[in-house]
Protein backbone atom coordinates (compact mmCIF):
# COMPACT_ATOMS: atom_id res chain seq x y z
CA UNK A 1 0.00 0.00 0.00
CA UNK A 2 1.07 3.75 -0.54
CA UNK A 3 0.40 7.14 -0.07
CA UNK A 4 1.54 10.28 -0.81
CA UNK A 5 0.62 13.43 0.87
CA UNK A 6 1.79 17.33 -0.53
CA UNK A 7 2.09 20.56 1.34
CA UNK A 8 -0.45 23.28 -0.42
CA UNK A 9 -0.06 26.02 2.19
CA UNK A 10 0.11 26.83 5.40
CA UNK A 11 -0.98 23.72 7.11
CA UNK A 12 -3.14 22.11 4.49
CA UNK A 13 -2.11 19.15 2.70
CA UNK A 14 -3.61 17.06 -0.36
CA UNK A 15 -3.50 13.25 0.45
CA UNK A 16 -3.35 10.92 -2.49
CA UNK A 17 -3.99 7.27 -2.39
CA UNK A 18 -2.05 4.17 -4.15
CA UNK A 19 -5.54 3.73 -5.47
CA UNK A 20 -5.88 7.24 -7.04
CA UNK A 21 -7.97 9.19 -4.55
CA UNK A 22 -7.67 12.46 -2.90
CA UNK A 23 -8.51 14.02 -0.05
CA UNK A 24 -7.94 17.23 1.56
CA UNK A 25 -6.71 17.68 5.26
CA UNK A 26 -6.55 21.23 6.66
CA UNK A 27 -6.37 22.25 10.40
CA UNK A 28 -8.29 24.90 12.11
CA UNK A 29 -7.58 28.76 11.71
CA UNK A 30 -6.02 28.89 15.56
CA UNK A 31 -3.44 26.60 14.31
CA UNK A 32 -2.99 28.45 11.04
CA UNK A 33 -5.38 26.80 8.75
CA UNK A 34 -8.31 28.20 7.01
CA UNK A 35 -10.76 24.81 7.71
CA UNK A 36 -11.15 23.45 4.56
CA UNK A 37 -9.98 20.11 4.85
CA UNK A 38 -10.71 17.17 7.49
CA UNK A 39 -7.90 17.24 10.37
CA UNK A 40 -5.07 14.30 10.10
CA UNK A 41 -6.88 12.53 13.07
CA UNK A 42 -10.43 12.40 12.25
CA UNK A 43 -8.62 10.96 9.13
CA UNK A 44 -7.45 8.09 11.51
CA UNK A 45 -11.25 7.84 12.69
CA UNK A 46 -13.15 7.96 9.91
CA UNK A 47 -10.54 5.36 8.90
CA UNK A 48 -11.92 3.24 11.56
CA UNK A 49 -15.19 3.29 10.88
CA UNK A 50 -14.92 2.89 7.32
CA UNK A 51 -12.75 -0.53 8.63
CA UNK A 52 -15.31 -1.73 10.68
CA UNK A 53 -18.37 -1.40 8.90
CA UNK A 54 -16.82 -3.06 5.90
CA UNK A 55 -16.62 -5.55 8.22
CA UNK A 56 -19.72 -5.50 9.64
CA UNK A 57 -21.70 -5.05 6.25
CA UNK A 58 -19.52 -7.95 4.73
CA UNK A 59 -20.45 -10.49 7.46
CA UNK A 60 -23.93 -9.69 7.65
CA UNK A 61 -24.60 -10.26 3.86
CA UNK A 62 -22.50 -13.40 4.31
CA UNK A 63 -25.06 -14.11 6.64
CA UNK A 64 -27.42 -13.94 4.16
CA UNK A 65 -28.72 -10.88 6.44
CA UNK A 66 -31.35 -8.55 4.63
CA UNK A 67 -29.28 -5.03 5.51
CA UNK A 68 -30.56 -2.05 4.11
CA UNK A 69 -28.68 1.21 6.20
CA UNK A 70 -25.41 0.91 8.52
CA UNK A 71 -23.84 3.60 10.24
CA UNK A 72 -20.86 3.69 12.79
CA UNK A 73 -20.82 6.95 15.16
CA UNK A 74 -17.63 7.14 16.60
CA UNK A 75 -16.95 9.26 19.78
CA UNK A 76 -12.97 9.77 20.44
CA UNK A 77 -10.93 11.03 23.14
CA UNK A 78 -7.23 12.29 23.01
CA UNK A 79 -4.67 12.70 25.92
CA UNK A 80 -3.85 16.07 26.88
CA UNK A 81 -0.49 18.13 25.68
CA UNK A 82 1.44 16.89 22.85
CA UNK A 83 1.35 14.76 20.98
CA UNK A 84 -1.86 14.17 22.02
CA UNK A 85 -3.14 10.56 20.63
CA UNK A 86 -6.61 8.89 20.87
CA UNK A 87 -6.85 7.01 24.50
CA UNK A 88 -10.49 5.79 23.99
CA UNK A 89 -12.88 4.97 21.18
CA UNK A 90 -16.66 3.75 21.04
CA UNK A 91 -18.02 3.31 18.08
CA UNK A 92 -21.99 2.66 18.32
CA UNK A 93 -23.44 0.69 14.80
CA UNK A 94 -26.94 1.38 14.16
CA UNK A 95 -28.12 -1.17 11.53
CA UNK A 96 -31.42 -1.10 9.83
CA UNK A 97 -32.99 -3.88 7.65
CA UNK A 98 -35.94 -5.68 7.45
CA UNK A 99 -36.34 -8.80 9.72
CA UNK A 100 -32.23 -8.52 11.00
CA UNK A 101 -31.22 -10.84 13.79
CA UNK A 102 -30.06 -9.04 16.91
CA UNK A 103 -27.63 -12.51 17.07
CA UNK A 104 -26.35 -12.04 13.60
CA UNK A 105 -25.53 -7.81 14.44
CA UNK A 106 -24.09 -8.76 17.92
CA UNK A 107 -21.64 -10.94 16.16
CA UNK A 108 -20.82 -9.00 13.43
CA UNK A 109 -19.62 -5.91 15.13
CA UNK A 110 -17.77 -8.44 17.51
CA UNK A 111 -15.76 -10.70 14.88
CA UNK A 112 -15.30 -6.99 13.48
CA UNK A 113 -13.28 -5.71 16.61
CA UNK A 114 -12.00 -9.01 17.77
CA UNK A 115 -10.77 -10.88 14.46
CA UNK A 116 -11.00 -8.52 11.10
CA UNK A 117 -10.63 -4.95 11.44
CA UNK A 118 -6.93 -4.03 11.02
CA UNK A 119 -7.58 -0.83 12.31
CA UNK A 120 -8.95 -2.18 15.58
CA UNK A 121 -6.20 -4.09 15.75
CA UNK A 122 -3.56 -1.65 15.44
CA UNK A 123 -5.05 1.11 17.04
CA UNK A 124 -5.54 -1.72 20.36
CA UNK A 125 -1.96 -2.09 19.85
CA UNK A 126 -1.28 1.42 20.38
CA UNK A 127 -3.05 0.93 24.11
CA UNK A 128 -6.35 2.73 22.75
CA UNK A 129 -9.48 1.58 24.37
CA UNK A 130 -12.12 0.62 22.22
CA UNK A 131 -15.46 -0.20 22.54
CA UNK A 132 -18.57 -1.45 20.56
CA UNK A 133 -22.26 -1.12 20.68
CA UNK A 134 -25.12 -1.49 18.00
CA UNK A 135 -28.47 -0.62 17.44
CA UNK A 136 -30.77 -2.90 14.94
CA UNK A 137 -33.50 -0.81 13.37
CA UNK A 138 -36.46 -2.25 11.53
CA UNK A 139 -36.33 -0.69 8.30
CA UNK A 140 -39.85 0.72 7.29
Amino acid sequence: MQATVKWVDGVMFLGESGSGHSVVMDGAADHGGRNMGVRPMEMILLGLGGCASFDVISILKKARQPVTDCRVELEAERADGVPSPFTKIHLRFVVTGRGLKEVQVKRAVELSATKYCSASVMLEAANVALSHSYEVVEAQ
